[in-house]
């Protein structure tokens, strides 16, 4: 049986359905657990962090809680008895497209954000860092490695050393947001113009979460947004609440997203979108037009 680190009985929340699985007192609210698992956990309206609204119901709702159990940054997620992960470690990076997998296996140091694999012929992607777990870092070899390292923004770069070292890739990220933990970068990208990497990989500078926030297009159909944009239901969102650079420079970034069609937004906070290129175009103006109020 493998072992993690996992929440504490004696701190359990009380707003957790009555049942074997709970949340603690450790949720940082970085809604890990509500992506991979949204029939099992939910966000307490009292406290603002995860709960357990229903105790898992089905197999399928059992394995996505363990998910959600390995990938929980704080291990708040916990069971009155000892489970078996190990279907949820193997279970993990999750595919959402044929290409693209969901790693799982958050970091504290990047408050829980998602990070993605993509796989390519001409080397796999890693966009931003996830907790350098060992499973984790065994599956991506198996799986061919990485070749290049995108970080979004200075937020997200977590255990990116670790990953640099133990793949050899080279990480991307803009001039305006490396610091001290990231000035061995090995491909800063200056400006506010459109950066190709490779012909199915464009790094579009998007300033205004941070000075140097950056989306990824992949084939011209995916768009990892960072913190710089997420699915709201149908729609999308950003907020001004979580911007620590520039509002109004975030909704000029947001204008020049206009410029491309594609069909998923993957990103680092918050949920998912998939829609069709008119569909999403809409949901961005409507909340341009939002951000301008």
């Amino acid at each position: 049986m493998l072992s993690f680190f996992v929440a504490r009985l004696s701190a359990r929340l009380p707003e957790n359905s009555s049942g074997d699985y709970f949340v603690d007192d450790s949720c940082i609210d970085c809604e890990t657990c509500r992506i991979l698992a949204p029939q099992v956990f939910a966000r307490s309206a009292r406290r603002g962090l995860s709960i357990v609204r229903h105790q898992p119901g089905t197999r399928e709702q059992e394995l996505r809680a363990r998910m959600a159990i390995v990938s929980c940054p704080t291990s708040a997620i916990g069971t009155s008895d000892k489970v078996d992960l190990r279907e949820a470690v193997d279970a993990l990076p999750e595919a959402i497209t044929e290409d693209v997998l969901y790693c799982g296996y958050a970091s504290e140091s990047s408050f829980g954000a998602s990070s993605y694999l993509v796989r390519r012929d001409r080397g796999n992607v890693l966009v931003d860092s996830p907790r350098a777990a060992r499973p984790l870092m065994e599956r991506i070899a198996a799986l061919g490695g990485v070749a290049t390292m995108f970080l979004t923004h200075r937020d997200d770069v977590a255990d990116h050393e670790k990953y640099a070292r133990r793949f050899g890739c080279g990480r991307v990220l803009h001039a305006a947001d490396i610091g001290h933990g990231t000035r061995d970068v090995e491909r800063p990208v200056e400006g506010d113009a459109p950066v190709p990497l490779a012909p199915d990989l464009l790094a579009i500078p998007l300033p205004g979460h941070t000075r140097g926030s950056m989306a990824l297009l992949f084939r011209e159909k995916i768009l990892f947004t960072g913190d710089h944009l997420w699915g709201n239901g149908d729609g999308l969102d950003a907020s001004s609440g979580v911007c620590w650079y520039s509002w109004s420079e975030q909704t000029r970034s947001m204008e020049r997203l206009l410029d491309y069609d594609f069909e998923w937004v993957l990103p680092g906070h918050g949920p998912r979108l998939h829609a069709s290129p008119s569909r999403m175009r809409a949901a961005l103006e409507k909340l341009i037009a939002r951000m301008k109020r």
